[in-house]
């Protein structure tokens, strides 16, 4: 059985979202491909970022995963993360409704409903 699990990533430092240095975008690149190879693997359910660039900006990565551990390792393997570009938290979490596309490939508010 899988738990879903969410992270936030936020810039380690000040300025980053208004001006990236070439090596830090480099990493960021590799944190997108990681990412994606997750979605590809139907492990990463949902990803994304706000779209503000001051100190409060963030991103979330909603993803299934064995447990807790294995969460954490995700987690820590995450490019942007190792690399310090990225600061993240874990938090256990359960998707309670999906709608559009995400209701498609997520769970449906029975199921929701059924795990709870």
């Amino acid at each position: 059985m899988t738990d879903q699990y969410l992270y936030r990533v936020q810039p380690t430092r000040p300025g980053f979202l208004i001006e990236s240095t070439p090596e830090e975008d480099g990493i960021v690149g590799d944190h997108f491909r990681y990412l994606e190879s997750l979605a590809q693997r139907d492990t990463v359910l949902l990803a994304g970022r706000t779209l503000n660039t001051d100190e409060t900006s963030f991103g979330i990565v909603v993803f299934v995963a064995e447990s807790e551990d294995d969460a954490r390792r995700i987690v820590d393997a995450d490019p942007a993360v190792r690399a310090g570009v990225f600061r993240a938290d874990l938090f256990p979490y359960r998707i309670a409704l999906t709608g559009g596309e995400l209701a498609e490939r997520g769970s449906t508010p029975s199921e929701a409903i059924d795990e709870a």
